[in-house]
């Protein structure tokens, strides 16, 4: 039992979380995060998060993480159409993989960059290129953060509030 579970037999429905079901599903007492960390104001709509990773298996896990931390997510499997929909939807973050198949992430954030509509949107780029060279590199194109994968949970959540206040 963590320590900060007040009982083993606490529940979700009595601790009335204010998150979507979604986040609810997959809470138990002992992956529950501390009070303090779900007792932001949410009464606004939610922050939106888009997810750009050609990789399903990465996209759908970042996806959840965001979810578990209480943001909207889109996620989109192709740089192509990313920055279609990024410009329609106007999200808070956009977490973009750098290797993508058709066009490359950092090819999407510096068109992001030009765009006086897109340049201000937080960008977290995720890649399995680690260089110290590939990383200026995309912090010249731009990005707000450059996170090598594999990204933990607690650090993508961390870099993600980080960028929203």
């Amino acid at each position: 039992m963590r320590p900060d579970c007040q009982e083993e037999k606490e529940t979700v429905n009595e601790c009335l979380l204010p998150f979507p079901l979604t986040y609810a599903i997959f809470t138990t007492c002992h992956a529950r995060p501390r009070r303090e960390e779900y007792t932001r104001d949410m009464t606004s709509a939610p922050k939106t998060v888009i997810v750009v990773e050609d990789e399903p298996d990465a996209a759908e896990m970042f996806a959840e993480m965001m979810r578990v931390s209480g943001y909207q997510v889109i996620k989109i499997f192709s740089s192509t159409p990313a920055i279609g929909i990024i410009a329609a939807e106007k999200p808070d973050v956009v977490i973009l993989d750098v290797m993508m198949p058709d066009v490359s992430g950092l090819e999407v954030l510096r068109f992001m960059r030009r765009e006086p509509e897109l340049k201000n949107i937080p960008v977290i780029l995720v890649s399995a290129k680690s260089m110290p060279s590939d990383i200026k590199t995309g912090m010249e194109a731009g990005a707000s953060l450059y996170l090598p994968k594999p990204v933990g949970f607690l650090e993508l959540r961390e870099a993600v509030e980080k960028l929203i206040k």
